[in-house]
């Protein structure tokens, strides 16, 4: 177990945390496969170019540039180089369009934009006056090293500012964790690294441990099986449940000696995936929760507690009024504090949970705001949707509130898709609907068996007023379920 040093607010500390931390090793050691694998020294001389070419683009101590760049080691030196610098990075993903791009630049007064264009970063500057928003927001004289976006699967994102100390004190978080991946591992990396697992608990600590991290070339099964079979080091796989769907699929995978574990997080894991993973790979499926605002907060790397996770080091968790609270004694949130999400030195979660006096542990049940009345009864959305996603054939659900009534759109193993009589039928039964009974062109096929199982296991109230099925569902860059009404509406609509 290595403890990590926290830093102070200071330039020549900023570079040393880098330098230290991150960049230490071998020259000869590999640390990074973007395709071509990258070793220490390599990274460390290209981390030092790129600072000089921020330097002459005009970026300085506490500046504040944007990276707007795909996965790839020229990402990894231009934000390592950033923060040599001193200066803070606000990263944006780089499948934003334009127009998203420079709404979000502009909220969050960057100096500087990096893209990649044909593979080498290029320096745009943006207009250097901080306006009386950039003060209110907190980048003006902030200490933030990092900037991110919340991923917005329910709603408009949050602008999030963490330290270098808060980035530190989350590796040595994941430091802690004897499953996690060590020195001489590898790491085959699913998520965003513009987002926070993908980013600390899969860069910043496979830097930091000694870990090569491996990104496959390709996003699909046979590219994520290829990553992890070219290399004989124990590998550990990270990504979100929609990755382990993927391969929990895969019909005959191939021998995978090297393979130690999967760990998904970022959203709840439906009944049977963990199982069904084990059984086709032989290892465990780990699961971890965190936020942005604060990284890693529980895990269960070893699949043994499942649904519930024990806190990692130094996490002091609460509940009220069934809601989890995270002790933090300053907001993360950059601008005007919403006291809803942080007050009294308590960051609201708005995740339902319960917490095991006697292990610790803590078992997330989904969003608070996923609680509803129908006609006077309180339905729990996420306990339809589990429910939906642990019936035979359904590999994802969403279910949501809308127009007065609930709503559950799924998609089944065989990306079944019903023709438009069969989509948006009511699911309530005949007793419930002043005894009229189904017309005869949504009796029968997919949605009606999935409607009479789903009538077996919940009370009539709970049921979907409409019941959508649909070749997948619409998600966020981050491969996170998308819970926009009316992204889910479109997504139906050109199924048909």
């Amino acid at each position: 177990m290595t403890l990590i040093p926290i830093p102070v607010r200071g330039r020549t500390v900023a570079a040393d945390w880098v330098d230290e931390q991150l960049l230490a090793g071998p020259d000869g050691e590999p640390c990074l496969r973007f395709g071509a694998p990258v070793s220490r020294g390599t990274l460390r001389a290209l981390v030092a170019e790129r600072q000089r070419q921020l330097a002459a683009a005009g970026l300085g101590e506490l500046g504040t540039v944007a990276l707007r760049m795909a996965p790839s080691a020229e990402f990894v030196a231009v934000l390592l180089a950033a923060w040599r610098a001193g200066a803070r990075a606000v990263l944006l993903d780089h499948r934003l369009t334009e127009v998203e791009v420079d709404r979000a630049v502009d909220r969050l007064h960057a100096r500087l934009l990096v893209e990649l264009v044909d593979g080498r970063p290029r320096f745009r500057q943006l207009p250097t006056a901080v306006s009386e928003g950039g003060e209110a927001m907190g980048l003006a004289a902030g200490d933030h090293a990092l900037v991110q976006l919340s991923s917005g699967s329910t709603g408009p994102s949050k602008v999030i500012g963490r330290t270098a100390g808060d980035l530190l004190r989350e590796l040595d978080c994941y430091a802690r964790l004897p499953e996690f991946p060590a020195r001489g591992e590898r790491t085959v990396l699913l998520s965003s690294t513009v987002h926070v697992l993908g980013l600390v608990g899969g860069l910043l600590h496979a830097l930091h441990a000694g870990v090569e991290l491996v990104v496959p070339q390709r996003m699909t099964p046979a590219g994520i099986l290829n990553a992890i079979a070219d290399g004989a080091a124990p590998t550990t796989v990270i990504g979100v449940p929609f990755h382990a769907e993927l391969l929990a699929a895969v019909a005959a995978p191939p021998v995978l000696p090297q393979l130690r574990r999967m760990v998904v997080a970022g959203e709840l894991v439906r009944p049977g995936l963990p199982d069904a993973f084990r059984e086709r790979y032989g290892v465990p499926l780990g699961t971890m929760y965190g936020m942005t605002e604060t990284g890693v907060i529980a895990t269960d790397l070893t699949g043994r507690h499942h649904p519930a996770l024990q806190p990692v080091h130094g996490m002091e968790l609460s509940l009220e009024a069934g809601e989890l609270h995270i002790t933090r004694t300053r907001s993360p949130y950059l601008g005007l504090t919403d006291p809803t999400r942080w007050s009294a030195g308590l960051l609201h979660t708005r995740d339902a949970a319960l917490l095991d006096p006697a292990t610790g542990r803590v078992t997330v049940l989904g969003r608070r705001d996923s609680q509803i009345s129908i006609g006077g009864l309180k339905v729990d959305l996420n306990e339809v949707e589990q429910t939906l996603t642990g019936l035979p054939g359904v590999v994802e659900a969403v279910v949501v509130f809308a127009d007065g009534a609930i709503e559950a759109y799924a998609a089944t193993a065989d990306g079944t898709s019903l023709p438009p009589s069969e989509q948006g039928g009511t699911c309530l039964p005949p007793s419930e609907q002043g005894g009229t009974s189904l017309p005869p062109s949504e009796q029968g096929g997919a949605a009606e068996r999935l409607r009479e199982l789903l009538g077996r296991e919940l009370a009539g109230y709970k049921l979907p007023l409409r019941l959508h099925l649909i070749p997948q569902l619409p998600r966020t860059a981050t491969g996170k379920l998308l819970r926009d009404v009316v992204a889910l509406r479109r997504q139906v609509d050109s199924a048909r």
